[in-house]
């Protein structure tokens, strides 16, 4: 039986109306239109389907809509503040970090949960954070190197 449910996405808010064990990534993707979040494995493996739910990494594709319901939820789309964009959006671009751009939007938003957590993580903490992260084109140096500038670019 389909419920009602009020969503804070990217700081607008939300009312949807669908059943509550749906996955929140359908409803972003599917409903809301927002197609930053990806689905990779479905599984909560890959991190393609990344989301920040009250400033923390999630797993959209594993999450139910109703275990979303009255969080703020940020997408890849909702990041940037304006035409401003975020400090680790800035530092991958000017590190060519993305190569077919699957992964692009779940590794910026897992790297700004990390600065969220920790503002001036250690080398070894990036390289732990971001470790279950999968890149399918290898772009991982490049990656390490995007997120090791946004460290720098948070810290100014």
């Amino acid at each position: 039986m389909d419920q009602t449910f009020q969503l804070t996405v990217n700081g607008q808010r939300r009312t949807i109306l669908t059943d509550p064990q749906r996955p929140l990534l359908q409803v972003l993707r599917e409903d809301l239109k927002l197609t930053g979040p990806k689905l990779g494995c479905g599984e909560g493996q890959c991190g393609a389907c990344m989301v920040l739910i009250e400033g923390q990494r999630q797993h959209s594709c594993l999450l139910p809509i109703q275990d979303a319901a009255g969080k703020s939820i940020t997408t890849i789309e909702g990041l940037a503040k304006g035409e401003k964009l975020h400090p680790v959006q800035e530092a991958f671009l000017a590190e060519s970090s993305m190569q077919c751009g699957f992964c692009t939007s779940g590794m910026i938003l897992s790297a700004v949960a990390l600065f969220n957590e920790k503002p001036n993580p250690a080398d070894e903490e990036i390289l732990s954070w971001m470790n279950p992260q999968i890149c399918r084109c290898g772009s991982y140096p490049r990656i390490l190197k995007a997120v090791r500038r946004a460290r720098t670019q948070i810290h100014k």
